[in-house]
């Protein structure tokens, strides 16, 4: 039988970030597995705001790229933190992608990601009356995720939200959660129980190490998302560089205010150099000592994917975040972590670390710990076999 499947995202490249990086990492691997792979998206605007240039002045954009036919969709594009704006960014992709659904044939298995909670419910209404198998692929808990963030109050519009999230998962035929902490919670609100954990596994070839001199002061690197959620202006305000540096690469909501406050104190040790491509940041990540990786609060059900990106590159780890990302640094022994929200005591971490105790070859050990145990291809075979069990293949 022929294996077709529909990716349906709201980023994608050329968009930069985990989440765009992370649904093509998906297609691409599908595609090199003899699955035709289809992919609908928004007319590229993450994290502007702003359709990017090559797009502007079209309703639909339509090009193959490494065999995957790719529909960029129309969206009224908003990065606006007002909640009106956002919500009708949101609305303005669900009715293109309604369009979509009325002229287009549509596979019988469509990955659909979530959130937007929106999307992902005009997905689930209208493709369930067509008997298509639906697989959610889950990469964070809304809207408990914005209540915890601050960006939700518990009122009438929260309990509706909470309404749209269990219909999504009743209705999915099969639910993927990069975190554990997200299946329990999908099983826990909703009757739903074929789940598959897939975390955000990267499948670049691994770079070697640098052995770095230490006979300077400790090179602390982010890179990422500039957002609320990292936190990072509230850790350039906080954090005590006695000996050490941070510096910054990435773009996103917060990055002005960054750039503001680094200009307004220039005696902080603290750089931030901008935004790099994907292949040049790896690069340039082997010649630091350590990545760090801040959560502004606890968020249940969050693992970020830079976790599984860095100790690739063997970086050793210092995570602020609290939850199952930070269990999976202790279990693993992928570096130090700081209590979560707890300045003095990722200050107190910081101080204890030295160039030295992030030696060659503890960066060899850390490489050779991700490789072996966070192997993208075998959960991939898992998912190919629930999307497709052996009786139904060739």
């Amino acid at each position: 039988m022929a294996k077709d499947v529909l990716i349906i995202t709201n980023y994608f490249p050329p968009e930069i970030g985990a989440a765009s990086n992370r649904i093509h990492h998906l297609a691409h691997q599908l595609q090199l597995n003899s699955i035709n792979v289809r992919v609908l998206t928004p007319l590229p605007n993450y994290p502007t705001g702003k359709i990017f240039a090559d797009y502007k002045g079209v309703f639909k954009h339509t090009s193959t790229e490494q065999g995957i036919e790719i529909s960029r969709l129309w969206i009224y594009a908003s990065n606006s933190k007002n909640k009106l704006s956002r919500l009708v960014a949101m609305l303005s992709y669900s009715f293109s992608l309604i369009w979509y659904f009325l002229w287009n044939k549509i596979p019988s298995t469509v990955i659909v990601q979530s959130p937007p909670l929106l999307v992902a419910f005009t997905c689930m209404l209208f493709l369930k009356r067509k008997k298509r198998r639906l697989v959610l692929n889950v990469s964070d808990l809304w809207p408990k995720a914005g209540l915890e963030l601050g960006a939700f109050k518990k009122n009438t519009s929260y309990k509706l939200l909470e309404r749209i999230e269990r219909f999504n998962y009743n209705r999915a035929s099969i639910v993927l959660g990069q975190s554990e902490e997200i299946l329990a919670h999908v099983k826990a609100v909703s009757n739903h129980d074929d789940t598959l954990l897939y975390r955000n596994y990267p499948d670049f070839k691994p770079l070697q190490p640098r052995d770095l001199n230490i006979d300077r002061p400790l090179k602390i690197v982010y890179a990422g998302l500039l957002g609320i959620a990292q936190g990072v202006l509230k850790v350039c305000q906080e954090i005590k560089l006695d000996n050490a540096e941070l510096h910054i690469y990435g773009s996103g909501p917060e990055q002005h205010l960054i750039e503001t406050f680094l200009k307004n104190h220039p005696e902080l040790p603290i750089h931030y150099h901008g935004q790099l491509v994907r292949e040049e940041l790896h690069k340039t990540l082997l010649n630091y000592d350590l990545a760090l990786i801040p959560l502004l609060n606890r968020i249940y059900g969050s693992v970020p994917s830079k976790l599984f990106e860095y100790t690739r590159l063997g970086l050793p780890l210092l995570y602020f975040g609290g939850g199952e990302g930070e269990s999976i640094v202790k279990t693993y022994e992928l570096g130090w972590t700081a209590v979560a929200g707890n300045y003095e005591h990722l200050n107190e971490v910081i101080s204890s670390i030295k160039p030295s105790t992030t030696s060659i070859d503890y960066k060899r050990k850390i490489q050779k710990i991700a490789i072996e145990n966070f192997n993208s291809k075998n959960q991939l075979n898992e998912l190919i076999n629930k999307l497709y069990p052996r009786h139904e293949l060739h």
